[in-house]
């Protein structure tokens, strides 16, 4: 075993100097590298100051609910009403079309709700504190329709994704105690409890749901950018910039082939770490001239994959662009995370690909990887078969 550990520990060691040390882009990596520590340090105080808050306002909270399971005195009726009303927003997606009535702990509710949130609003109010019984008087819907109470609103997923600072704090304990305990342990107990620690661990480090972290499930959202520059040329032509997606492969470093299929769909093909190429198809989602453009990835895509692009005005006689893009590569976050130590980093691409076409509009030209770009090449792809037109579906 010891063996085992020494020869992974020397092939992490060198694979960490590889990537650090590499001639093209290890200044890069130490510079980020060195960036982020600085940011963690400053960041650890509020961690810390967080997560002993967190952990006091729950022994409270467990002091309370101990007392509570002693008090024979019922709960008042506002106070019960309130606390459902508090909970209702996490679990359905319309609470405004949902009333709570109390009576000496019998909860009446009243109102519409979709039939695949009633289950986990009927469990979550039954087991609350102070309910006797609830009496269910719901009108429940398979989908909204022409309902006008449940139009709009948020889906719920019924729990919280997101963990609390004292929830990460154990999780990444116990974590931490299972891959130990593992590594001191023959197969394949070892390999079971260091599955389950990294798990554990992963989960508490990003605060991201597992099938994000796996990329199961959760099509195009596993990492989402956003991004808003600012461009001096008029919407028209930044917006025929952006339609012209053919002659994105000019300038964009990562991207190989474009091409237009007809109908609002196209075919792309873009290099990933170590030049892997990785390739889908897309379908325009919706398409406003000279307002907005989104899309996504096909069923079946190798990088489930959605975006959503606005144009307007600025005060400056210019255009704002507010890009909002999510995606989900092969393996999920840790896919993305692997990515990033052969030194691909998507967000910092994209920045990159929007500094050259701000470049092309404004100046007429734009050094991409290996060669200049000028803007009259640009005008050689035609934009979309859209453009001009109303497109709406399903948007992202």
């Amino acid at each position: 075993m010891r063996q085992e550990l020494a020869f992974l520990g020397g092939l992490g060691l060198g694979a960490g100097l590889m990537y650090l040390l590499d001639p093209q882009t290890g200044r890069r990596r130490r510079a980020l590298a060195r960036d982020q520590f600085v940011s963690a340090v400053n960041q650890l105080d509020d961690c810390i100051d967080a997560t002993s808050r967190d952990v006091m306002h729950r022994l409270r909270g467990v002091v309370a609910e101990s007392r509570s399971m002693f008090d024979s005195e019922p709960v008042d009726d506002a106070v019960l009403v309130d606390r459902i009303r508090s909970k209702l927003g996490r679990i359905v997606s319309h609470p405004h079309a949902i009333q709570v009535l109390a009576q000496d702990g019998r909860v009446t509710l009243n109102g519409t709700i979709l039939e695949h949130e009633l289950p986990c609003l009927m469990r979550t109010i039954s087991s609350m504190h102070g309910v006797q019984n609830v009496k269910d008087r719901l009108d429940v819907r398979h989908e909204a329709g022409d309902t006008p109470s449940l139009q709009g609103g948020i889906p719920r997923p019924g729990e919280q994704a997101n963990w609390a600072p004292a929830t990460r704090l154990l999780a990444g304990t116990i974590g931490t105690a299972l891959v130990g305990y593992g590594l001191t342990r023959s197969f394949p107990t070892a390999c079971i409890l260091g599955t389950a620690g990294l798990a554990l661990l992963g989960r508490a480090i990003t605060n991201k749901e597992m099938r994000l972290l796996l990329g199961i499930g959760c099509n195009a959202r596993a990492v989402e950018m956003n991004k808003t520059i600012n461009i001096n040329a008029p919407v028209e032509e930044v917006f025929h910039a952006f339609a012209r997606y053919e002659n994105f492969p000019r300038f964009m470093g990562h991207l190989r082939e474009v091409r237009d299929l007809g109908g609002g769909r196209s075919h792309w093909v873009a290099a990933g770490p170590g030049g892997i190429r990785a390739s889908w198809d897309a379908v325009l989602t919706r398409f406003e001239a000279n307002r907005l453009i989104a899309w996504r990835s096909e069923p079946g895509s190798t990088i489930a994959n959605a975006g959503l692009i606005r144009f307007q005005p600025n005060d400056r006689q210019g255009t704002r662009v507010d890009i909002h893009m999510a995606y989900t590569p092969p393996a999920g976050l840790l896919g993305h995370f692997a990515a990033l130590l052969f030194g691909a980093d998507p967000k910092s691409a994209m920045n990159e690909d929007l500094v050259r076409i701000k470049s092309l509009l404004e100046e007429g030209k734009a050094s991409a990887p290996g060669k200049q770009v000028e803007r009259h090449e640009m005008e050689q792809g035609r934009p979309s078969e859209l453009v001009g037109a109303e497109r709406n579906s399903p948007a992202f």
